[in-house]
């Protein structure tokens, strides 16, 4: 849900940009794979150091390149069913790669196994999440309702990971848990709405 509202309510910002983008012939897919690695090279730098603040920062920053590569295929006219895949298959990359770098910061940097058990159920969650609706899309099925999809999920880790970085006690602990329970939830919503559709 709160992934539509964002990308309507900045695709005011992302559209001009997406088309001066591809005036000077940049196409949707070197969008989204540099976004990917700039992520992915962020995280695993500043998140296994401590460095959450500068990390949630950064990483927000690259992760917004989810929302000009979609600007850039409105502009050219050029989407297509290969660049939805490439965007959906570089999401879980940067997803994982940002929750993998967090538990790495848990369990190995600061040693708490707590966190790391929060981390660890969120990221496999989130990978389930997107492989049920996958998979019941390929089935001829419905699975599209969470309460935690791919934005939800960042916007409370980041949000979480960001005050942790400020020296707010206590926020990314429940932030975590928050975040597990929603995810783990989420895929019995999806498994229920594919079971319910095929039912239908």
């Amino acid at each position: 849900m709160l992934n539509v509202f964002a990308r309507a309510s900045v695709s005011r910002i992302t559209d001009p940009v997406g088309a001066w983008l591809v005036r000077h012939r940049v196409s949707p897919n070197v969008v989204t794979v540099v976004g990917t690695v700039c992520s992915v090279a962020a995280a695993v730098t500043l998140f296994p150091r401590g460095w959450l603040l500068t990390g949630t920062l950064v990483v927000t920053v690259f992760l917004l390149f989810d929302l000009l590569d979609g600007a850039v295929a409105r502009a050219s006219g050029h989407g297509g069913d290969f660049g939805a895949v490439l965007d959906a298959g570089c999401d879980r990359i940067a997803d994982g790669a940002v929750f993998g770098s967090l538990l790495w910061w848990a369990l190995v940097t600061t040693g708490n196994e707590t966190r790391g058990l929060a981390l660890l159920l969120s990221l496999v969650a989130a990978q389930v999440i997107s492989y049920v609706k996958a998979r019941a899309e390929a089935q001829g099925l419905s699975a599209t309702a969470g309460v935690a999809e791919r934005a939800e999920r960042l916007v409370v880790l980041l949000v979480g990971t960001g005050l942790h970085g400020l020296g707010v006690p206590y926020v990314l602990d429940v932030a975590l848990w928050v975040l597990a329970a929603a995810s783990v939830f989420t895929v019995g919503q999806r498994l229920v709405g594919a079971y319910r559709s095929r039912a239908g």
